[in-house]
């Protein structure tokens, strides 16, 4: 059997995310795809709009044969840390034989030279890169910036000024660095953007996009906007402009489950954050990751003036820092992941177990193969983890109580029966419903 690997976050699940499945097993001559997902938190430092289950509910239903859980550090982490957990998990299950992931250019001897420059660091890159920083350029623009002087071109920092270029990037930085037998593969972004926020009339609107549109499902429950009003349009008109951007199985779903369990926002967690920094001074926080000392000290000076998470994140971002990197910072704090925690992890080979999230019935020899391939153990029942070593069983309470604390807010939002990770059923999916 031919297995490809899919990295993803599905947030939510659109209909490029269903081009990406069906043309990765096309062009990689693939029997199935599995799936490697963030879980209740995204790259970008925030939380889900919806959870974790519910998003792989809709991959399984529209063609993948499994979706495993990235643990929360490395889906959190920065976009080299995201790409080489992802990458070592995939290597893991021992099952794929490639990885396919999406980008703006579909150019991999590109985006493969780039990635060697990163990788080997030359002294002129390194020299420029000092330089640039030293100006108070962030960092990703401060690297552009290097690769121009490097390069004596403007074609690499144009690449690297894409999103999904850049994931793509780590992820074959990612495959060198781990000496991963997977091949890689890339297949054009279809449609909008990656941070386009309107809806896209080609049917392939940007997650983005959806997400601005599930934030006018009423305005009496959202959080997310600050300043101004608008109007609480009818969750059926919403459904309306989705029906040409999402899978109809997937339609179903949001229909269901809205207000149920989604949507969710980053100042749901406002208390959440506030009582964590509450609890700390600048010394401790040093502890958690993206935490600088200078950040630190700006979050403990500013909290008087807190009012809410998104707020606060603009409210201490500075220049040198990007936005993003403020997210994850304060979701590190409030989640609980230290520095030292991870380079253990790292050290230990990043893995302990793979975490299963969900099933297609029809595919589920994948999992028989991943059982008896794979080099990590399978965790399909919480209970199954009494045998992990104390690294893993201390990155797995990581990843319970982020999905706690989701599914508290769930609960607290929509008033809805909380239930512990403990308690939480595999996700099985009987057949493709598109």
């Amino acid at each position: 059997m031919k297995i490809v690997g899919l990295i993803t976050e599905y947030n939510p699940f659109h209909n490029g995310h269903l081009y990406h499945i069906k043309e990765a097993m096309r062009v990689t001559g693939s029997d199935a795809a599995v799936v490697v997902m963030s879980g209740d938190y995204v790259q970008r430092g925030v939380p889900a709009v919806m959870p974790k289950r519910l998003r792989a509910e809709m991959a399984l239903k529209c063609g993948a044969a499994a979706v495993f859980e990235l643990p929360v550090c490395y889906a959190t982490g920065s976009a080299e840390l995201f790409a080489e957990g992802a990458v070592s998990l995939l290597d893991g299950l021992g099952i794929a034989d490639s990885v396919c992931f999406g980008s703006e250019c579909d150019d991999l001897t590109s985006l493969g030279r780039i990635a060697d420059i990163l990788i080997r660091e030359p002294e002129a890159y390194r020299h420029s890169l000092r330089q640039h920083l030293k100006e108070g350029l962030s960092f990703p623009k401060a690297r552009q910036m290097a690769l121009t002087d490097y390069s004596h071109s403007e074609e690499y920092a144009s690449l690297m000024s894409d999103p999904n270029n850049i994931l793509g990037i780590e992820y074959l930085k990612a495959l060198k660095k781990l000496k991963s037998p997977l091949t890689p593969y890339t297949i054009r972004r279809e449609g909008a953007h990656y941070h386009d926020k309107g809806i896209h009339a080609g049917g392939y609107s940007s997650a983005s996009a959806i997400r601005s549109l599930l934030a006018y499902s009423g305005s009496a429950l959202n959080t997310d906007r600050t300043g101004g009003t608008f109007d609480n349009t009818p969750f059926s008109s919403i459904l309306s402009e989705l029906e040409d951007q999402v899978p109809p199985s997937c339609l179903e779903l949001l229909k269901d489950h809205h207000r149920v369990s989604y949507p969710i926002y980053q100042n749901d967690f406002s208390l959440l954050l506030k009582y964590k920094l509450l609890n700390k001074h600048p010394d401790g926080l040093l502890r958690y990751m993206d935490v600088s000392e200078d950040l630190a000290h700006r979050i403990c000076s500013r909290l008087d003036n807190f009012f809410n998470y998104k707020q606060f994140c603009e409210l201490i971002k500075t220049r040198e820092i990007t936005q993003t990197r403020i997210n994850r910072a304060l979701l590190h704090i409030m989640l609980g992941l230290k520095k030292e925690n991870v380079k253990t992890y790292i050290k230990n080979g990043y893995h302990y177990y793979a975490r299963l999230l969900g099933f297609r019935k029809d595919r589920e020899k994948v999992l028989t193969y991943a059982a008896r391939e794979g080099k990590l153990p399978l965790l399909a029942r919480l209970t199954d983890s009494t045998h992990l070593p104390p690294a893993g069983q201390e990155m797995l309470q990581n990843d319970i109580l982020a999905s706690n604390l989701y599914m508290s807010v769930v609960t607290d939002r929509y008033r809805t029966a909380f239930q512990n990770e403990y308690r939480q059923p595999l996700v099985k999916v009987s057949s493709r419903l598109l």
